[in-house]
This record gives structure tokens, C-alpha cells and sequence, in this order.
């Protein structure tokens, strides 16, 4: 049973009012950068900013202390009195005390001049089609950025205008970078748009283009969204725009994530759609793509 604690009207909102990227910070959490928010590095469904947080997974979010409740496992009682700097005397600072920024408009990376590096990482390293590549590359969906060398990843609006930018490295070493370009709208993210009645629907833009890889028979024809992430923003967005389709397949990552999003998208969508699950045999597209003797999907109702 647990002691009951009595906390003013005024603890309890400074509780709910603590500056999240700093308290994690000081707990020796690591955060992505991810645009104007930041992102768990070991939930990557989980987005914070200010004394906010929400999980793209599970479609749910709220303040200070629920997170505290949510991710430590804690009482009521017990993430205010953890807020509030608990016995260790540590004072979190508010999001009233941190000076916010104006958001910065969404603009695209500068385009380097050729796409070597990114061909090169693409095609030689991930194994993906070079016809595939050379596709979105022609129709500006992908580029390579002038100062940093990354892929660029880039989706629009139904007028054809960019809106959403997301950049992977193109290191075949090293640590991954991924990050959405700031200021960009995620119900717009890297897609292709087809005639049929079908979307697939993918995490990630490298695992998009490592499916059509694997699958390459009339591939145009077929609608494909990268949610650059597990939200179901962009994928109902397609569906809004493309008002044919009826079956949706969820290609999302082999995964406790993935498949909790899957379950998620599933709910949401299928009232109104067909929707199967498309589940790679490894972790992702790209490690069925690369792996020895590439494996194909295992289609489950």
C-alpha cells in the first residue's frame, strides 16, 4: 500500500510543468534530435518537447508527470516527488524558464552538385536497384545535400511542393545519422504515388526502396509512403489523397515496435480498408535486401 503524500495545488503544476529534455538529461538519458523536438534514443516512437512527450507507436502522450508515471514505472505520488528533485535536492528547471525559439520555415538542404556518394552508399552498400535510385532522383524525391554529402529523402504536398525533407548519412561506417529536416510536416513524408488500389506502407525510406528492390514487377502502379518514423499521420494523408485505395499493407519493421505500430495503423484503418501485415524475414527490407540469400515477405491476415 502506498503512502499518501500531500502535494499543493503549486508542486503539483511545477511537477507537470518540468522542462522534460532537461530532466532526462540529467538522468543520463540520450535524446535525438528530431526537428523542433527530441526523440528517446531507446524508443524511438517516443518524441518530448518542453514539458510534453507523446509516443507515435501508441498514439498517446501528456506532461511531465505521466511520463515519469509511463517510463519509470512510477506511482502518482512518486514521479511528482522525483520532479520535484525528491530526496537528492535537484531542481529541474520549468518549460517557463526556457526561451523558445520562433520555428524556423521549412526549407531543403542545399543539393551538392552531383549524387556520387549517395548512389554509391545506396546501390553498392544497401543493394538497392540503381534504376530504383535513379527514379526518385529524377523526379527531385531524393538528393544528395551539398555540405554534408547525406541522402535526402524529400515529400510533397498534393501540388507538388516540397514540405517534408529527411536526411540518412550516406557513411558506410560509423554510426547512422537520420534526422527530419526542421520545420517540415510530417503528414507529408517521402512517398510515390501509384494508379492501383494498393499502399505499402514502411518505417523508413531506405526500407521503401529495398522492398521495391525485392519486388520489382510493375512497382509504379503501387502507392508507397516512409513514415520517416511510426506515426500514421503521413499514411492517412495518401489515403485522403489517393480516395481508390482499399488495401493497405503494413511493411513495418520485424520488431516489438513495428509490430505495435502495425497493430496500432490496423485499428485505425480497418474499418475502411484491407489491411495486411508484410513482415521481412530479418529485422528490416534492407537486412532481408543484403542478407545472402535475400528473403521475401510472409503475408499475415
Amino acid at each position: 500500500m502506498s503512502t499518501y503524500i500531500h502535494f499543493t495545488e503549486e508542486q503539483k503544476q511545477r511537477a507537470a510543468s518540468v522542462d522534460l529534455e532537461e530532466f532526462l538529461r540529467c538522468r543520463g538519458e540520450k535524446l535525438l534530435a528530431s526537428g523542433r523536438e527530441k526523440r528517446l534514443a531507446r524508443d524511438h516512437s517516443v518524441t518530448i518537447r518542453g514539458n510534453e512527450w507523446y509516443d507515435h507507436a501508441e498514439e498517446r502522450g501528456g506532461h511531465a508527470v505521466s511520463f515519469v508515471q509511463r517510463f519509470y514505472h512510477l506511482s502518482y505520488p512518486e514521479a511528482v516527488t522525483m520532479l520535484l528533485g525528491g530526496e537528492m535536492g535537484t531542481v529541474y528547471p520549468s518549460t517557463q524558464e526556457r526561451v523558445e525559439e520562433p520555428p524556423k520555415p521549412f526549407v531543403l538542404p542545399p543539393a551538392n552538385s552531383n549524387m556520387r556518394r549517395v548512389y554509391a552508399y545506396l546501390v553498392k552498400h544497401r543493394n538497392i536497384d540503381r534504376s530504383v535510385v535513379a527514379h526518385f532522383a529524377r523526379e527531385k524525391l531524393l538528393y544528395e545535400d551539398a555540405n554534408y554529402h547525406n541522402a535526402v529523402f524529400v515529400g510533397t504536398d498534393e501540388d507538388g511542393v516540397p514540405r517534408h525533407a529527411h536526411k540518412r548519412s550516406a557513411n558506410s561506417f560509423g554510426k547512422a545519422f537520420r534526422l527530419n529536416v526542421e520545420g517540415c510536416d510530417p503528414r507529408h513524408s517521402f512517398h510515390h504515388i501509384g494508379r492501383d488500389e494498393s499502399l505499402y506502407v514502411f518505417e523508413a525510406p531506405i526500407d521503401m526502396l529495398s522492398y521495391i528492390t525485392l519486388h520489382p514487377e510493375d512497382w509504379q502502379s503501387h502507392s508507397y509512403v516512409a513514415c520517416c518514423g511510426t506515426s500514421i499521420q503521413p499514411v492517412l494523408k495518401l489515403l485522403e489523397r489517393q480516395p481508390q485505395i482499399n488495401t493497405v499493407l503494413l511493411c513495418l519493421d520485424n520488431d516489438e515496435a513495428g509490430h505495435l505500430a502495425s497493430r496500432r495503423m490496423e485499428e485505425q484503418l480497418a474499418e475502411r480498408y484491407t489491411v495486411e501485415r508484410l513482415i521481412p524475414t530479418h529485422k528490416d527490407w534492407n537486412d532481408d535486401l543484403t542478407a545472402e540469400e535475400p528473403s521475401y515477405a510472409q503475408v499475415m491476415q
